[in-house]
């Protein structure tokens, strides 16, 4: 089930677009390899659901899987051949916010070429183009 707000504060929200480079949740936290957006863009609640079976069912229960980015954006949508007017349309689905370089998903556990085959697999369900990182380490 595509994940969603349990509640909010309010129903619908402007549709604000800001493209700057992600400067928060830009680096692999939780796992040993991540999955980095190269585009901003509005990933809907069905395509992060969509990545997670991709990555589970090829890891087949091996290591665990963090997903960065929750959907809590409303989107609403009129209906096709509506007039304008009437009010603002009901919620349509969910998103997530995604700026250049936040990190989509984790890997952890796993051996690096595995992790790389699950990403991908992943990166093909993304809008956007991605890119495979690993850990930084700090010395």
């Amino acid at each position: 089930m595509p994940r969603m707000p349990k509640r909010v504060k309010f129903r619908k929200e402007f549709r604000r677009v800001r493209d700057r480079n992600a400067t928060k949740g830009n680096f692999v936290a939780f796992g040993d390899y991540g999955l980095q957006s190269l585009e901003g863009v509005w990933l809907t609640a069905r395509q992060l659901e969509a990545g997670r079976i991709a990555a589970q069912h090829f890891l087949k229960r091996e290591g665990q899987l963090y997903i960065r980015v929750f959907p809590d954006k409303p989107i609403s949508k009129k209906p096709l051949e509506t007039r304008m007017g009437k009010g603002k349309a009901e919620v349509e689905y969910w998103a997530a916010r995604v700026r250049p370089g936040t990190m989509l998903y984790e890997v952890g556990g796993v051996p690096e070429d595995i992790a790389k085959r699950a990403l991908v697999r992943v990166a093909m369900k993304m809008p956007v183009r991605c890119r495979f990182v690993g850990r930084r380490v700090t010395a």
